[in-house]
């Protein structure tokens, strides 16, 4: 009997992923890094990231992420519709909310416990070949997209591949740690009411952010009884730095991630007098530059047609000639 992973386990999975892309970024091997020796200023910003998605602080994290005033831009351009950041932060970010839409269903504890009779109890065997496939499509999926540097992609295709083992090993058809997990997470994805992307809209930034930090809580609650410690590899990542010129740095950093150790390089950017992830300025910068746009389009859009309707006015009012 074959198997494949139904959507919602292979996003979660994707969101497994999806904290570490929050911070790390790149890759290289090199010798085990120095736990007790102090920090640099690059290594300190980048750990204290780590530790905010650990506490499950979303805003925290989004502060620490960027300047002041690209914070408060990102929230007007939150308001304005023009983006979701940091939630595009995330790899196959546009799974999280379809999962907290399938989780919030009123029937979602008993149809996903159906799902997971039917698909996967019993199934070890199965279930370890679905893993092993999980595992090659995420390194073909990688490879694949452009968007990607040569070293981006050789980190998260270890990161892929541990976490592929990782669910092969792992306890995933356990019938009573199914029930837990489903339970959790409906409730705590009902909670945070947020489905849609009208929702995001409508409670704004950071009490969207607000509301989905029990949620990853949850998340990673659910992923530690099955032996995936996401906030262990977070809290106890390593970094030395490996190169400063200017306002540009180079982090090596050093965690472990399902009992394996992952190595990766980060490229960090010193503004404003404060050190930040040079991927996240440059994704920011970018996105921030087309909501302005946007906006400039919108704004001219109504100002044309408040213009058009005026004139309309004006031509409906005007005495007739006689």
């Amino acid at each position: 009997m074959s198997m494949s992973l139904k959507p919602w386990q292979y996003r979660g999975h994707a969101l497994a992923l999806a904290l570490f892309g929050l911070v790390l970024l790149s890759a290289c091997k090199g010798k085990q890094i120095d736990p007790d020796a102090p920090a640099s200023e690059p290594v300190a910003a980048l750990q204290q990231l780590a530790q905010r998605v650990a506490d499950n602080d979303l805003v925290g994290y989004a502060k620490a992420a960027v300047p002041p005033a690209q914070y408060a831009r990102l929230q007007g351009a939150w308001s304005q519709g023009h983006s979701r950041w940091p939630l595009t932060e995330l790899p196959l970010d546009g799974q999280l909310l379809p999962m907290l839409a399938a989780l919030s269903r009123p029937d979602a504890p008993q149809r996903l416990q159906r799902s997971f009779d039917t698909q996967i109890a019993g199934q070890a065997t199965q279930v370890r070949q679905a893993a092993h496939s999980m595992g090659l499509f995420g390194e073909q999926y990688l490879r694949n997209q452009s968007e990607y540097s040569d070293s981006e992609r050789a980190h998260y295709t270890q990161v892929v591949n541990a976490l592929s083992r990782w669910a092969a090993a792992a306890p995933l058809t356990d019938k009573q740690r199914a029930k837990t997990t489903i339970t959790l997470l409906t409730a705590t994805a009902r909670t945070a009411g947020l489905s849609t992307d009208a929702e995001l809209q409508a409670a704004g930034m950071e009490a969207s952010l607000r509301r989905l930090g029990p949620f990853i809580k949850a998340f990673k609650t659910a992923l530690a009884s099955y032996g995936l410690s996401l906030d262990g590899a977070l809290t106890e990542l390593r970094g030395e730095l490996t190169s400063e010129l200017g306002d540009d740095a180079v982090v090596r950093i050093q965690y472990t991630l399902a009992g394996e150790q992952i190595e990766a390089q980060v490229r960090m950017t010193r503004r404003d007098g404060h050190w930040y992830v040079t991927r996240t300025l440059e994704d920011t910068d970018a996105l921030l530059q087309a909501a302005d746009a946007a906006q400039a389009e919108h704004d001219a859009r109504q100002a044309a047609e408040a213009e058009a309707a005026a004139t309309v006015k004006d031509g409906a009012s005007a005495p007739a000639k006689p």
